[in-house]
């Protein structure tokens, strides 16, 4: 089988801080790093180093050439990115000695996707591959819908959260992940807890605590706990852990050993700095020391 991901992609310039900044404060950074991101190139990036077939669909600008050429050199297939007279995607990311972060967002390219281009590369998919979505581009309704059309299972890592936008999306999902905080406030926002959305499978990350999978069939709750380890930056660790479980349950593993996977390479993920670039590959998650 494969992913297919309608996923943003930017370039991440990542600046170093004693601490994190509040209003009105100017700080000078002891650092800078320029790597590949987005959610949805570090999601492809992850699923490709899991060991998935992985095809991106997304857009660029003139100047995101090189973006393109990393993703595949890491793997994905970039067929389906369009070059746009538009500046590739951008985030401006803050991280303090802890490893916490802030993050500034600009979509360029990833908010100027087409549903012809879409279309088009969807028409290569088979039933029964998967679809996975973030809310870094547009499109989203439109996308789902064809997916669902199609046969593709379709999966929604709701972040950056907005809720109008899950709920836009919510009726065609068969696998949602939240963080906590995002849990909390779809749950405000349409008064229904993550087991009763009407999902087939929902997952919530817990952050140092793990994560919790509601399986809406069956009304179970499974924990996977989290691995001891020392952060350094946790940027990315939430999009490695997403791409790590959807590319287990594309190789047929049963979620909770996706689950546990995904755990340790988003484990391994927090203590290295970056993002797309640092996502640790299969080997190296089998391997790892805990």
């Amino acid at each position: 089988m494969a992913i297919w991901n309608l996923g943003s992609i930017n370039a991440d310039m990542v600046y170093a801080l004693p601490h994190l900044p509040v209003a009105g404060e100017t700080l000078a950074a002891t650092g800078l790093d320029q790597f590949l991101g987005g959610k949805g190139a570090n999601m492809s990036v992850a699923a490709a180093r899991a060991g998935s077939t992985v095809h991106h669909i997304g857009a660029v600008g003139p100047e995101g050439s090189w973006a393109v050429q990393r993703l595949m050199e890491y793997g994905v297939d970039t067929r389906h990115i369009a070059t746009l007279d538009l500046p590739t995607g951008h985030a401006i990311i803050a991280v303090d000695s802890a490893g916490e972060n802030q993050i500034i967002l600009f979509p360029g390219a990833n908010h100027a996707i087409s549903s012809n281009q879409i279309g088009q590369a969807l028409s290569e998919a088979a039933s029964g591959d998967t679809l996975v979505l973030q809310n870094e581009t547009n499109q989203q309704p439109e996308a789902v819908e064809m997916a669902q059309k199609l046969g593709l299972k379709v999966a929604y890592a709701a972040a950056p959260f907005e809720a109008e936008a899950v709920q836009a999306v919510l009726p065609f999902l068969d696998l949602l992940f939240l963080n906590a905080v995002e849990a909390e406030q779809l749950q405000q926002a349409i008064g229904k807890a993550p087991q009763d959305l009407g999902v087939a499978d929902v997952i919530v990350t817990l952050g140092s605590k793990g994560a919790r999978h509601f399986d809406g069939s069956t009304g179970n709750t499974t924990d996977v706990p989290a691995l001891p380890v020392t952060p350094v930056d946790t940027t990315g660790a939430g999009d490695t852990f997403t791409g790590y479980v959807l590319s287990g349950l594309d190789r047929g593993l049963p979620m909770a050993q996706a689950m546990a996977q995904a755990a340790r390479a988003g484990a391994l993920m927090v203590t290295r700095h970056g993002t797309a670039d640092v996502i640790p590959d299969l080997k190296e998650v089998q391997e790892a020391r805990f």
